[in-house]
């Protein structure tokens, strides 16, 4: 017979019984509710003939004769509905004794593959021990106790990638009773136990083995805690750690270990800890090497370190010394990489500590000598009155080079968008490392991404251009009013020629505005004024008191910085930038709705009006989770947030100095291109004559016109896509219906031609009206999900 108590040191006899559970069906057989008792009358009547579910047995080939029983009475709390999302187990409590599991952690289990056995990670068999006389306070003799410690499985997944589980117990069903042996707990026998808690033989005398008989089961929710944990998952842009020291302090920082340990052989090296990659990095700095990577410039930890260093170092945060290379490298047969590293460096002994801020690794400290057994885990305690001072000196370290980093990204390439920081970051400290040995020859090395999708979009204001000449001319009429009316009085007052000359080029130049404005007009009429009315004003000013006063008032509207009259243009030039700050704020603000559905490449610009790009693909995101479904989303999220800003603009217009209108639309490109940054010119761009087609596109297509009409394919009140495809035209037009439905957009769809753009022709466009909301809309943004949703009822 085989029992489950066997090898188990507990205070425990353990029984697994169902007499708790069955009593509260007992009470629920006599309930109101005829489906309930009915129900429990169920559960009692399959019990009734086991009479050993109640009693309690220790042998667990009951758990297989009593299989079906033992299912449905625990069919209300392992619910067929959710056996497939829920991970739950009936089980023993702090024991990996699992039963009548859900789906889902029959299926975890089985994906760890063959021979994988279900451990609880990091909970010493003392401690166990420990907590079930926890338990036993609380329970029986009332003394509050809290030595609840976070249980963890650590379970592989069908891929080989570990993942960390949480239990969670409901004790709802347990019984706990002392036997005749147990020795009573008095007051005085728990506050003997809670100054001793290492103690675990006091503990084993005040609960001996098997004085209690633990009587039920428990049920074990078990939850997935990876999510921010997992290594693979987490593909960090965090700038690596780092540690600088000049060549000539290296020398006086040996000598003072060596003066610590007594030793005259030691020697110490450092390397970085990369915890994005779980590697080691040796320390570009003349004068510092690192024994464990031996001139590797970096490495897995798992490839350098033995088990027991990488559990030391990198898990527990704890140093780890080796007395005895030559002895280890013999007993590993020389296939552990670390004893063969060290021994080739004719290294006999090793302590290696963790230089680690608040459970942050930072890095390794490296101390090392010729000498066998004279480094050890005794001599190594040394160590804990200097690292608060080397942890104090790599803190700092860490704060230049990550400076450093920076400088050179701001001075090779402007500001980056987070999406992509982490190529350039890599790139920089490729950079670094290549200045060593290069020197000033050293080439900050290409940042491209391939096969990433474009969205490009832009709300622009229509017909700024004829605004602008408008608001100009404006400006100069009233500045040559201003000044024909000083002349006609000093004509009125001195009749000289050149006078009248001056009276007929104000004469023609405001003839000029009114029937003949160009490009160059502004400039003429700005010269005229600065070069002949400034001066001759100036001299009025101190000639002639008598239009002292009028010209000061004239000098009182111009500009100082443009030398002109500025009250027009200043208008048209406030509402251009409060449009841009506007919709800018909107859409950077819409934007973390989007990069918290997929990270993406975003960048935008002020002009008249707001421009976008963005890139979305596997390259940018450096993970492999890439899927059409993101591209998709961001197009729909796109599309929706236009008519966001259409709404944000047309509910603020009466706000703005000059009443203007806008006009939205959206280029769609459904084939994936390679982007490259241009350092001359600090932003990216497209490469390859056939990605060169988008851009020509992008850069004209505002301007295009409806085939065979004078007609701007953009227009107020619409949202203009740009397409080439077809099945772009059939994709959009989903999007369009679903937010139609949504009260998004109008139902006057009308697809249209383009005439040919430089070197691209069958472009065609859909236009859809916008739906104005007379209020701030504050509804949430639709997905996909939502689309596909929508279509499908």
């Amino acid at each position: 017979m085989i029992d489950i108590n066997q090898n188990i040191q507990s205070p425990f006899d353990i029984k697994i019984s169902f007499n708790k559970l069955i009593e509260h069906y007992e009470r629920l057989s006599k309930n109101e509710n005829d489906f309930i008792a009915a129900k429990a009358r169920r559960v009692l009547e399959v019990q009734q003939p086991c009479p050993i579910l109640r009693d309690g047995f220790s042998d667990p080939v009951y758990f297989e004769t009593y299989k079906n029983e033992i299912k449905l009475i625990l069919q209300d709390s392992f619910s067929e509905v959710l056996t497939n999302n829920e991970i739950k187990t009936a089980s023993l409590p702090f024991r990996d004794v699992v039963f009548n599991t859900s789906a889902r952690f029959r299926s975890i289990i089985a994906e760890a593959g063959e021979g994988f056995e279900l451990k609880m990670k990091n909970m010493a068999e003392d401690d166990i021990y420990i907590m079930a006389c926890a338990v036993v306070l609380n329970t029986c003799y009332g003394f509050k106790l809290n030595f609840k410690r976070p249980i963890l499985y650590e379970i592989p997944d069908a891929q080989g990638v570990m993942r960390y589980y949480k239990v969670a117990y409901n004790a709802d069903f347990i019984e706990i009773i002392p036997s005749a042996n147990a020795p009573k707990i008095t007051e005085k026998d728990f506050n003997e136990l809670i100054d001793n808690f290492n103690d675990i033989e006091l503990w084993k005398t005040k609960f001996p083995p098997k004085s209690y008989l633990f009587k039920g089961f428990v049920i074990s929710n078990m939850f997935d805690v990876t999510d921010d944990q997992s290594i693979s998952n987490m593909k960090s842009t965090f700038i690596a750690e780092n540690k600088t020291q000049r060549k000539e302090n290296m020398g006086d920082f040996q000598s003072i270990f060596q003066s610590l340990f007594g030793i005259k052989d030691l020697q110490v090296g450092f390397s970085i800890y990369n915890k994005t990659e779980d590697s080691f990095d040796c320390v570009h700095e003349q004068g510092i090497q690192s024994f464990l990577l031996n001139n590797i410039e970096e490495s897995p930890c798992k490839t350098v370190l033995c088990e027991a260093t990488y559990k030391a170092l990198i898990n527990k945060n704890t140093s780890h010394s080796i007395s005895d290379v030559d002895k280890y490298y013999e007993m590993s047969e020389g296939k552990v990489a670390q004893f063969r590293i060290l021994k080739e460096q004719g290294i006999k002994s090793a302590i290696f500590a963790p230089i680690s801020d608040e459970n942050e690794l930072l890095g390794i400290l490296e101390i090392v000598s010729k000498t066998p057994k004279i480094l050890n885990s005794v001599n190594a305690n040394k160590l804990a009155d200097v690292m608060p001072f080397i942890l104090s000196a790599v803190k700092r370290s860490k704060r230049e080079y990550e400076n450093l980093i920076e400088a050179i990204i701001q001075q090779e390439c402007t500001s980056i968008h987070p999406s992509v920081s982490w190529k350039f970051e890599n790139a920089a400290r490729q950079f670094l490392k290549d200045k060593q040995e290069l020197g000033n020859n050293a080439v900050f090395s290409k940042i491209s991404f391939e096969n990433v999708y474009p969205l490009f979009g832009q709300i622009d204001v229509k017909g700024s251009s004829e605004v602008r000449n408008l608001a100009t001319k404006r400006d100069l009429e009233l500045q040559l009013t201003l000044v024909n009316s000083i002349i006609h009085d000093v004509l009125e007052e001195e009749t000289l020629p050149i006078y009248a000359q001056l009276k007929f080029q104000i004469d023609s130049y405001r003839k000029l505005l009114k029937d003949d404005f160009k490009v160059d007009s502004e400039q003429q009429i700005a010269n005229f004024l600065k070069q002949e009315i400034e001066p001759l004003f100036r001299f009025f000013m101190v000639k002639k008191e008598m239009y002292r006063a009028t010209i000061e008032d004239y000098f009182s509207k111009i500009d100082p910085n443009l030398n002109v009259v500025y009250h027009y243009r200043k208008d048209f030039d406030k509402t251009i930038a409060l449009i841009n700050k506007n919709m800018a704020s909107v859409l950077d603000e819409k934007q973390k709705d989007a990069q918290a559905m997929y990270p993406h490449y975003f960048e935008r610009f002020k002009t008249d009006g707001v421009e976008h790009n963005m890139y979305i693909g596997e390259a940018i995101t450096k993970e492999d989770s890439f899927n059409c479904i993101y591209l998709y989303n961001l197009r729909l999220w796109q599309l929706q947030v236009m008519c966001e800003m259409e709404n944000e603009y047309y509910q603020n217009r009466h706000k703005y100095p000059v009443s203007l209108d806008v006009a939205s639309m959206i280029l769609v490109f459904n084939q994936p291109l390679t982007i490259s940054f241009r350092m001359d010119e600090k932003q990216f761009d497209v490469d390859g004559t056939y990605n060169a087609r988008y851009e020509v596109v992008k850069k004209r297509v505002d301007k295009a016109v409806i085939k065979g009409t004078e007609q701007r394919v953009t227009e107020k009140g619409k949202i203009t896509i740009i397409y080439s495809q077809k099945e772009d035209e059939i994709e959009y037009l989903e999007y369009i219906k679903f937010l139609q439905h949504k009260k998004a957009l109008n139902d006057d769809v009308e697809i249209v031609e383009l005439e040919d753009l430089q070197g691209v022709t069958g472009v065609k466009a859909i236009r859809v009206g916008i739906l104005y909301q007379q209020e701030e809309n504050n509804k949430e943004f639709y997905t996909y999900d939502d689309l596909m949703k929508t279509i499908k009822a």
